[in-house]
Order: C-alpha cells, then sequence, then structure tokens
C-alpha cells in the first residue's frame, strides 16, 4: 500500500480522479521511463488527467499520460510525448489487481506521480467509477466546506 506523500516530492495529479471515481485500494508502482522523459518531470512537462491503467500479458501499463519533452532534449532521441509506459509492481499485487479489474465495474487509475529516494513513482488506484448522483453529492460537500470555512474565518477576525 502506498503512503500519501508531501507536496515536496509531487509531479503532478490527476484532480479529475476523486471526482470521477470512488477508491477502494491505492498502490505505488514504480514507471519505466527514457531519460528525456524524466528531464521533462523534473520540469513539471506532464499531465496527468487523461491517464488510465491498462493490463496486456500480465503486466499493467499506462495509457494517456502525456510527458511534454522540453526543447533541450537531445537531437538523436525522437521523443514521442503520449508514449505506453510500462508500471512496475510486484507479480503478487499485479495478480490481485487483474482479478479484480475483471470484476465488474472496477477499473485502475493514476492518482499522482512522485518523486521517492530519486526514483519517479505513480500512485494507481483500485476504483469504480461514480454514478452521476454521487458526482452531485461530491460537488455539494465540497461547497459545504467552503461555506464553513468562509465562515469560521469571519468569525476569527
Amino acid at each position: 500500500m502506498a503512503k500519501s506523500t508531501d507536496s515536496a516530492n509531487r509531479i503532478a495529479d490527476n484532480k479529475k480522479a476523486a471526482y470521477n471515481y470512488f477508491f477502494e485500494e491505492r498502490y505505488e508502482a514504480g514507471m519505466v521511463l527514457q531519460g528525456w522523459e524524466v528531464k521533462a518531470l523534473r520540469e513539471g512537462k506532464v499531465q496527468l488527467t487523461d491517464g488510465y491503467v491498462v493490463v496486456k500479458d500480465g503486466e499493467l501499463f499506462i495509457i494517456g499520460c502525456q510527458i511534454n519533452p522540453l526543447r533541450t532534449a537531445s537531437t538523436h532521441v525522437n521523443p514521442d510525448a503520449v508514449r505506453t509506459k510500462k508500471l512496475l509492481l510486484h507479480k503478487e499485487q499485479i495478480k490481485r489487481l487483474i482479478g479484480k479489474v475483471e470484476q465488474k465495474g472496477y477499473t485502475l487509475v493514476p492518482l499522482n506521480l512522485h518523486w521517492k529516494a530519486g526514483k519517479v513513482k505513480c500512485e494507481i488506484a483500485l476504483a469504480k467509477g461514480k454514478a452521476e448522483h454521487d458526482k452531485r453529492d461530491t460537488i455539494k460537500d465540497r461547497e459545504g466546506k467552503r461555506e464553513v470555512e468562509r465562515a469560521m474565518k469571519s468569525r476569527n477576525r
């Protein structure tokens, strides 16, 4: 299971994920990246919102995670911004996730990219899609919390 990461190590967050899905379990996976991708991640040139995780031949891959190349990337490489990237997990974890994903309604969603001990890690979640009324409830809860915070702020002044 993944532990929450502090904001200093965060590279990118998938903010749409919490709106569209209920999270059942979270995992921290390594990523197979090329050199230019790591350099671009250091500069924060990544978009995770359209990304999703698929299972192919018993392995996990992230698709739609867009890493935009730097202008100063090497001349001998042809960077592909939407290249499919392999995720690294233990075999037992992959088997467990495959079993869950084959159940109706479960999917794997990338939540964030972060640094851990000099390596790029991707936090993924086993998630169930929210129905439209659940999304409306999420919006109501968020607005309710904002109103409470505003009231507390004005009260403290």
